[in-house]
């Protein structure tokens, strides 16, 4: 079976008939924000990017989500971020924690914008470092978001670092008529529907905790503390019950999709089976 064909792809997501309020989920998350979660997230980011520091580096964040990335790249020294969302209320987050952390910060810049818009990517220009992390496969069209994601990369060296839900097949399937639903629901029946999932992701993660010997819920201490890249749990499973357009691929179809255009894959973290693979890739 040909990947790109397993889950349907959907129309651009102006033409969209039910899509997750990915902003709101957002803005429900940075009442949650905490020093520590700031700090861990600035701790994957630079991991991620195998990095100490991203001075003198220019930074762009296409779907920025809450801005927490945004926000951690310039705690890393950016001397230019660029946040951009089609969600406008997540763009109101981004503007948020730029007025708490970096007020007076010129090099940062926070706009709506379309992923999909050609161009509205060849007009931002070029950047060191281009993040999308969890974004492009909600898009109603990933792979021409993935093909776009490109376009701001400098070349030589510019890097692009993605995370894309891996394809689980009929799994996948399964996840797509679940946040399909839950878009389709009054917006008052979509906690106690994310609620009906929620054994799925704990169960399995309590009886981990157990067999080791660590509180059974020693995971949800980590996200209120927020390890790991900063999130919260609760915000994490309505974003993976809710989130929707919603499409998959395998790890060497991302691979495979830059190395023809040109790109070097420096690291790659896989899921083990829902959940993104991570990528990041160095243009040649």
């Amino acid at each position: 079976m040909n990947r790109r064909e397993a889950l349907p792809a959907g129309p651009p997501i102006s033409e969209m008939e039910a899509r997750f309020r990915f902003g709101e989920n957002w803005w429900n998350f940075l009442t949650t924000l905490a020093d520590s979660k700031v700090e861990h997230a600035t701790t994957s980011l630079r991991h991620l990017l195998e990095v100490d520091t991203l001075e003198g580096k220019s930074f762009l964040d296409i779907g920025c989500g809450s801005g927490l990335f945004s926000l951690a790249a310039m705690r890393l020294g950016a001397d230019r971020v660029y946040s951009f969302d089609y969600d406008s209320m997540s763009v109101q987050c981004a503007m948020q924690l730029k007025r708490q952390f970096f007020p007076e910060a010129s090099g940062w810049t926070i706009e709506s914008g379309d992923a999909l818009s050609k161009d509205y990517l060849v007009c931002l220009g070029t950047f060191d470092v281009v993040y999308s992390w969890g974004v492009l496969h909600h898009t109603g069209d990933m792979w021409k978001a993935l093909e776009l994601a490109a376009i701001p990369v400098v070349r030589p060296g510019g890097k692009l670092s993605i995370a894309i839900y891996n394809d689980m097949g009929l799994r996948s399937l399964f996840w797509f008529e679940v946040k399909k639903l839950y878009n389709r629901l009054p917006s008052f029946l979509h906690v106690p529907y994310t609620l009906l999932f929620v054994p799925w992701f704990e169960v399995p993660l309590i009886v981990k905790n157990i067999i080791t010997r660590r509180m059974p819920w020693d995971h949800w201490v980590n996200y209120f503390q927020g390890r790991g890249r900063g999130m919260s749990r609760w915000h994490d499973i309505t974003d993976w019950v809710g989130g929707f357009p919603f499409e998959v691929a395998r790890p060497e179809a991302i691979f495979e999709f830059y190395k023809s255009r040109g790109f070097r894959l420096d690291r790659l973290t896989t899921a083990k089976k829902d959940g993104n693979n991570e990528f990041v890739f160095t243009a040649l």
